[in-house]
C-alpha cells in the first residue's frame, strides 16, 4: 500500500495555508507542524493582523505546536513551510530541537541559510519541496500589492 503522507502531501497544507495569508493581505507563508502523520499544527503570517513582527507562520505553529503536545521541545516533529525560514523563526527553530524541517520556495535575501543562522545539529532540512508553487504564490502577491 502506497503512502500518501509524503512531504507533498504536508507541504499542500502548509500552501493552503498560505493562500488564506494571502486572502488576509498578509504576505503569504503558510506551515503546518506534523507528528506520526498527523497536524498538529496550522498556521500563517498574521503580522499586519496582529501588529506584531514575529507573528510569522513558523512562530504561530511552534507555539501551537508546543501547546497540543503540553512541552516546548518538538522532537520527533516536522515543519512544513512554504518559505524558507528566516533568522529569527530558525533561532526559534533551533530552540524547539525540532526533528525536520522541509521547506518550499527559498529566500535569496532573508533566509536562515543566507543569513547563516544554525538550526539544532540534529535537524534535518530538506528544501525544495513544491518550491514553484511556494514562489508562484509570493510572485503574485507582490505583484498585486504594487498595482
Amino acid at each position: 500500500m502506497e503512502n500518501i503522507f509524503t512531504d507533498e502531501y504536508f507541504m499542500k497544507k502548509a500552501l493552503q495555508e498560505a493562500e488564506m495569508a494571502f486572502d488576509k493581505g498578509e504576505i503569504p507563508v503558510g506551515a503546518v507542524i506534523v507528528v506520526n502523520n498527523t497536524v498538529i499544527a496550522r498556521s500563517h503570517n498574521l503580522t499586519e493582523l496582529l501588529n506584531d513582527v514575529t507573528a510569522h507562520a513558523e512562530m504561530q505553529a511552534i507555539t501551537a505546536a508546543a501547546n497540543f503536545l503540553g512541552g516546548k521541545y518538538l522532537k520527533d516533529c516536522t515543519l512544513y513551510v512554504t518559505l524558507e525560514p528566516c533568522q529569527m523563526c530558525a533561532g526559534a527553530l533551533y530552540w524547539s530541537q525540532i526533528t525536520k524541517i522541509v521547506y518550499g520556495a527559498s529566500d535569496e535575501h532573508r533566509g536562515f541559510m543566507k543569513m547563516g543562522t544554525k538550526l539544532h545539529p540534529k535537524t534535518v532540512v530538506v528544501h525544495g519541496v513544491m518550491a514553484n508553487e511556494a514562489a508562484d504564490l509570493m510572485k503574485r502577491f507582490f505583484v498585486e500589492r504594487r498595482k
